[in-house]
């Protein structure tokens, strides 16, 4: 059962009088491992109905008592690849603690079944051995993930070992699952594309032009915003010219990378390669006292895992993924791994902007001022960015030194390798509904407006150019109205019927009450 099917059941918050763990709970419980809690956590009741409770989101589902698997490790596993769906994170762990024998015996009884296909496949894929196995010579092909209920490359690999389709959206190196969801498929069917491109092609192409150089500078002083910076002149300029190119080029290579971090941050603090040191998000609240919001990956494991994130890059760009599922999975695990000690955040949101230009989701010549629908709604953003860091902090076993030198003492590779990115992508479609419906028309409109409203200006008074943009500016602050101290500085040969006329213009022209 997945989360798609619940709707035939009813939602209770009862708890059962007595239930067990199965499928990854049981197995997590047995070995006592320290893991990220799957999307799915499963339990055997006693009676024999099916109940289960959503909270934010996970959910936690109780099966009829003649569901139990048994407490074979085998068994559990067959369970949890039925009911809990592929979790490569907790699979890459169990593969760990359970005897390797059990895994190939278990093939070895039930290599014709799907579900053990699957195992086999998983269990080479995450840990690099191979079983004592022969090669299946016949049974017809399964694909790795049910493409019903994730997010896969299209057409996928087939594997003539296990006689199964890779379809996975990445490599051992770097594999994150999104999951389909209701919300995912809500928003797909609102074309956002399609929308996009109705709304450009509503504006006349030179305005379109003009709004260009608006949208690149909305997009970068926004992003900037975001972490409470002010860039001057120069890194804006940069980061600008970065957005002119996010369309003919692929930043998703280590040189290109480098070279935005270069851009977007003080020149003191550029980079020349990933950082060397241990990387945390805090907040100092008193001496020697800190807040940790997000531990980065330790610096021994991030060359493997950026290289692993980049040639994922590569396959999606050419596995038919969705434009936006692309997007989220890349530039969220990019701000994940925080490869550079300074400008993650802000090279994060730029890659959006370049995987959405570079598959053509945006139309041609357009920025999707993207950082100002996340800036006007930081809760869904945090959220988006805490799904992930906060059960990350409780597993991961780390030191801070008098100079707030942090060490990471575990393994925690594999959590910023096998990432559930399901959340940060509904949140990624939500920002760019709102990117297009609100901060692109917005600014669209009010070049339009403003065209339109210095048309009429110039037929009472042919100003220049740049008075025209000072009267609107002006009434524009003042509700409408040229203030009599204003009027005396910058437009006094106006006379009092010229200026009536041009304060209802742009009264008019942008929906002002003097009023007010």
């Amino acid at each position: 059962m997945f989360i798609n099917d619940f709707k035939n059941f009813g939602v209770t918050s009862a708890s059962a009088s007595q239930k067990r763990p199965a499928g990854y709970a049981f197995l997590v419980e047995k070995y006592q491992l320290a893991v990220i809690p799957n999307w799915h956590i499963s339990y055997i009741g006693e009676n024999e109905s099916f109940w289960y409770v959503i909270q934010e989101n996970q959910v936690e589902e109780t099966y009829p008592a003649a569901y139990w698997p048994g407490e074979d490790d085998a068994a559990q596993l067959q369970f949890a690849l039925r009911h809990d769906t592929v979790n490569l994170g907790i699979l890459s762990v169990l593969f760990e603690v359970i005897p390797t024998e059990t895994v190939l015996k278990s093939v070895q009884d039930h290599s014709q079944e799907d579900w053990c296909r699957v195992l086999w496949f998983l269990y080479e894929f995450l840990t690099g051995k191979r079983l004592e196995l022969p090669d299946l010579t016949e049974g017809e092909t399964i694909p790795i993930l049910d493409p019903r209920l994730f997010y896969t490359l299209d057409p996928g690999e087939f594997i003539p070992r296990q006689r199964v389709l890779n379809n996975l959206t990445g490599d051992a190196a770097f594999c994150p699952l999104i999951r389909r969801t209701d919300k995912l498929a809500e928003m797909e069917k609102k074309n956002l594309q399609a929308r996009c491109e109705e709304v450009v092609k509503s504006y006349p192409p030179a305005l379109l032009k003009r709004a260009l150089t608006y949208l690149h500078k909305k997009e970068t002083r926004s992003s900037f915003e975001i972490e409470h910076i002010q860039p001057d002149n120069s890194r804006t300029g940069k980061f600008v010219t970065l957005l002119e190119r996010a369309e003919q080029t692929d930043f998703c290579r280590k040189e290109q990378l480098i070279e935005i971090q270069n851009q977007v941050v003080d020149e003191r603090f550029r980079d020349s390669d990933y950082r060397k040191d241990q990387n945390y998000v805090g907040q100092s609240i008193s001496h020697r006292r800190e807040i940790i919001h997000y531990i980065c990956p330790r610096p021994e494991d991030l060359p493997a895992l950026m290289d692993g994130l980049l040639h994922t890059h590569q396959m999606m760009k050419n596995g038919g993924l969705h434009p936006v599922v692309h997007a989220a999975a890349v530039a969220f695990a990019f701000v994940f791994m925080h490869p550079f000690n300074d400008g993650n955040g802000r090279i994060h949101r730029f890659l959006i902007n370049n995987i959405l230009s570079q598959s053509h989701f945006i139309p041609a010549g357009i920025t999707f001022p993207i950082s100002a629908a996340m800036l006007k709604d930081p809760k869904l953003y945090d959220q988006a960015l805490e799904t992930f860091s906060k059960p990350l902090i409780k597993i991961t076993q780390y030191t801070l030194d008098a100079m707030g030198r942090m060490t990471v003492h575990n393994e925690t590779a594999r959590w910023y390798r096998y990432v559930d990115m399901t959340v940060q992508t509904e949140a990624l479609f939500e920002f760019i509904a709102r990117t297009i419906e609100d901060e692109l028309v917005e600014e669209l409109d009010f070049l339009n407006q403003y065209d339109q409203t210095k048309e009429k200006l110039q037929t009472v008074v042919d100003m220049p150019d740049q008075l025209v943009d000072l009267f609107i500016r002006l009434c524009g602050q003042n509700g409408g109205r040229l203030s009599t101290k204003k009027r005396k500085d910058h437009f006094s040969f106006l006379s009092d019927e010229e200026l009536t006329q041009m304060e209802s213009i742009v009264q008019e022209g942008y929906r002002l009450d003097p009023s007010l």
